[in-house]
Parts: C-alpha cells; structure tokens; sequence
C-alpha cells in the first residue's frame, strides 16, 4: 500500500470524525465589545483563527522575501558589501602571488574593513608594503591587523619578526620573538625563527641552548640538523679558544668544557675533532691534542687530522713518531703523512730519516710547505747548493699561476 494512499485515508477519517463532532453538538461562541457582538459556533471559530495564523505567517514570509531581495538588489547593503570586499580580496592576493606589489597593497588596504576576514588583508598588505621597503606603512598595518583581530597576536607577532628579519632589525626580532616564546613556549615556528636569529646574531651559546628543541621537534631535515649543530659546536670551539688566555692555573681548559657537552656522534666527526685539536694547540694543551688526534686517526684515517698531527709536540716524540710510522703500512704514499712524519722525525732529531720522509713527499705532491720544510732542514745541513735547488723548485710552485708578461732581458 503506497504513502498517499495511507495519507487520503487519514484525511477521509480525520474529515469524518470532525463532521460527526460538529453535527453532534457545533457548541456556540460570543464575542462582545462595547455595541459590537458577534455569535458564531466553536468550530467556526477555531477555523476563522486557523485561516487568521495562516495569514499572519504568509504576511511574514512575503516581508522577508521583499527584504532579502532589496539587500540583493541594493549596493550599499552589508551583504553586496562583503560580496565585493572578498572579490577585491582575491584579486589583491592574487596580485599579490604575482609580485605586483603596489597593486595588491592598494587592493587588500581597500577591502579589508569589509572583507570577512579582515586579518588575511592586513598581514599580507603588511609584506606587499614591506616587499615596496616601505616599513613605515608596513608596522602600521600590523597594528591594524591587532586591533580587526586582537586574538591573533601570535600569527601577526611571527609575521612581525620575519619582516624584522629580512630588513635586519635583528635586535628588534629578537625581543618580539622572545615575548611570542614567553607567552607560547611551544610555538614551533617561533623556535625555528628563533634558532634563524641566533644564528643571524651569532649567538652561538643561546643557541646550543635550542639545538635540542629543534631536534626533539624535528623543525630541520636531519641533514641541516646535523650540519647547524657542527656549525654551532665549531663556533663554541673557537670562542672558547680565545678566552684560554683568561683562565686562573688550575681551571680546566675552556675549549675542552665545551668538547665534553658534544652529543657522542658529534666527538666523531672529523671537522670537529680537527677544530678541537687546532684550539688546543693554540691555547698551549698540545700534550693533550697530540692523545686526542692519536686516538681519533687510530679510529679513523683522516689527512686534515694527520697534518696537525705533525704540527702537535706530544709528550713523548719518540712514541709519537712511531705512532705516525704504524699508519704508514697503509698509506705508503699519502704526501701528508709523509710531510707529518718528516716533521716528527725533526723533533727526535733524526735529520736523514727527515730529509727522507720530506723528499718522498715532495715527490708524490708537489707542495710549497714541503718545499719549505726541505729548504730549511737542507740548509741548517749544510748542503747549501741541493738547498738553493730546492728553493728554485719552490719559487716555480709560486709563479706558476702569474700571467706571461714581458721581462727584462738578462745582463
């Protein structure tokens, strides 16, 4: 049995019933004001205030009607106006993703106090104006985004320090960064801007204070993580080397307070180990450099590492020439062991084995240190005539890169 049919029977009896209700009794209803009476039955009467309630309904859907289609129809209505302030939106920030800055800042400056959303407006007539460098109209717009959104001061403080950044107003950056961080520490992309400006800065120990945050959230690829954290540890190195000339005898040496805060994959690289051992050299701890290179190249051969090898004084020469000798075996023709070894043979006084070690060298690389090192041990030798050879050789690595130019002619 289909629905409409259910429906006409329901009708037909709701009908019936009511017919049977009004002829078994119409009752009587009597309305009176002042001269005025009217007497009708109940059902009549409940049946005049049904068509009055219809009325009244049909009344108000007809006003309703005339003023959606007036809003529709006139322009200067909220709503035409929000229409064409979001249309004006669009093609400013489509102006604005083709670079034409001054067009799109007319634009989004235009529409914003009708646009729905007024923030998206101002933030990026703010950079189209940054973008024109012209900072002044830049701030005041942000100020205008606080006041259309006072709940976004994270998003318009973050955009605030990227525009602070690229101009270079690093100081100004780093104190609206560090109110955004006191008040959101969790912020990821105010960290990332942070550790941005630390490095801009070259505050290296504010720095190493958020490598592990920006690790822990990873906020760089595991490459630039790494390459940011060596840059960070070899800075620190450094700085700590300078400040070698400060330390009260006694006190542990201040470039080897920052080795030990080295995560341990990081004490096996060879660029920090090589910019460790320079540091220690430098501030005097050459005994100390010397173990740390012996151990890192019985690990690891490195050249870089090798070569200051040769430079350290270790506490015992002797130990340390063989030490360089043992990796010989491997690298039989590596001219920088073989420069280091001429080096260390220098220390323990042996001259032949030296001069031995510094020729088989200048013989695999033609190297102007090497070439030094030979001049000066073959002079204090005596052999000033294979000395002068030597210089010559020497002085043909120096002007081998000079232009052709004319000379005078010889007497």
């Amino acid at each position: 049995m289909s629905k409409s049919y259910v429906a006409v029977l329901v009708v037909l009896l709701v009908a019936a019933l009511l017919g049977m209700a009004v002829a078994e009794d119409p009752g009587y209803l009597l309305i009176a004001w002042r001269n005025m009476s009217v007497e009708t039955s109940i059902w009549v009467g409940l049946a005049f205030l049904l068509a009055l309630w219809l009325l009244l309904n049909l009344l108000r859907a007809l006003v309703r009607l005339a003023s959606a289609s007036s809003r529709r129809v006139n322009p200067w209505s909220r709503r035409n106006r929000a229409r064409r302030a979001n249309q004006v939106t669009t093609r400013g920030l489509l102006e604005f993703a083709e670079g034409h800055w001054a067009n799109s800042l007319k634009l989004l400056r235009r529409s914003a106090p009708h646009a729905d959303q007024p923030l998206i407006n101002y933030l990026a007539a703010a950079r189209a104006a940054h973008e024109l460098e012209d900072y002044r109209e830049s701030d005041n717009l942000l100020r205008e985004a606080h006041e259309s959104t006072p709940n976004a001061d994270v998003a318009i403080a973050v955009t605030q320090a990227q525009l602070q950044i690229a101009r270079g107003q690093l100081e100004q950056a780093l104190a609206t960064l560090t109110r955004v961080r006191k008040d959101h520490p969790r912020h990821l992309y105010a960290i990332k801007l942070m550790g941005q400006l630390y490095l801009r800065l070259e505050d290296w120990e504010r720095l190493e204070q958020l490598l592990p945050e920006l690790r822990r959230h990873r906020l760089h690829s595991e490459a630039d993580q790494l390459a940011l954290e060596k840059r960070v540890y070899s800075a620190l190195l450094v700085q700590a080397g300078k400040r070698t000339e400060d330390v009260v005898t006694g006190e542990a040496n201040p470039v080897s307070r920052v080795w030990e805060k080295l995560p341990k994959p990081l004490k096996q690289d060879s660029t920090l180990l090589e910019t460790y051992s320079l540091q220690l050299r430098a501030s005097g701890a050459e005994v100390h450099a010397e173990k740390v290179l012996r151990e890192a190249l019985n690990d690891r051969y490195s050249d870089r590492l090798v070569h200051i090898y040769g430079l350290v004084r270790g506490a015992d020469p002797a130990r340390q020439l063989s030490s360089a000798e043992a990796w010989l075996a491997e690298h039989p023709h590596d001219a920088t062991l073989l420069l280091a070894l001429g080096r260390l043979a220098l220390r323990n006084h042996l001259w032949g084995k030296a001069r031995e070690y510094l020729e088989s060298s200048f013989a695999n690389r033609r190297d102007i240190q090497t070439c030094a090192e030979l001049v000066r041990l073959l002079e204090h030798m005596g052999e000033h005539q294979a000395a002068q050879k030597m210089l010559r050789q020497g002085f043909a690595l120096m002007v081998h890169d000079l232009p052709e130019l004319p000379q005078p002619s010889r007497a």
